[in-house]
């Protein structure tokens, strides 16, 4: 089963990919390494959390932010190499909670992110990972991830 249909399986559907915000691009491959860069919980065009966990969003609301950033991601990795099944593996997902002082709850909502790619890549989907909380992200996101994934030749 492709990649594709285990997110068709999940109600899942890609976006368009996310468009930079900035003097940046998406994704830069470099040999087998795809570096995506971080993606907000955004769909179409709308934030769909926006504010901290701890305050305006709790760790349930924030795991499904996070979910929504590896949608984005997702996109983002199809738009580059044409094919989610190009992902040999998901190396690396730096996840930043945007949350209140003192937070310590940032890999249960990351887990979204995690849990995710987990499901639409089964044994390649894990990866190495951080989780941290930040005092704010942009466009007042309640989350944002980072990944790597190194792709078939």
């Amino acid at each position: 089963m492709t990649p594709e249909n285990r997110l068709a399986e999940l109600g899942l559907t890609l976006p368009n990919p996310p468009a930079a915000a900035g003097s940046y691009v998406p994704t830069v491959r470099t040999g087998n390494l795809l570096y995506c860069a971080g993606t907000i919980c955004l769909a179409n065009g709308q934030m769909t959390h926006t504010g901290q966990v701890g305050r305006e969003q709790t760790v349930e609301t924030g795991r499904a932010a996070a979910e929504v950033c590896a949608v984005n991601t997702l996109a983002n990795i199809k738009a580059a190499v044409g094919s989610l099944s190009r992902v040999k593996q998901v190396v690396i997902v730096n996840g930043f909670v945007n949350a209140v002082d003192g937070f310590t709850e940032s890999p249960a909502v990351i887990n979204g992110a995690s849990d995710l790619l987990v499901k639409v890549f089964g044994d390649a989907g894990r990866h190495a990972r951080a989780a941290v909380a930040v005092n704010g992200l942009p466009r007042g996101s309640t989350a944002e991830i980072q990944v790597v994934v190194e792709l078939t030749a």
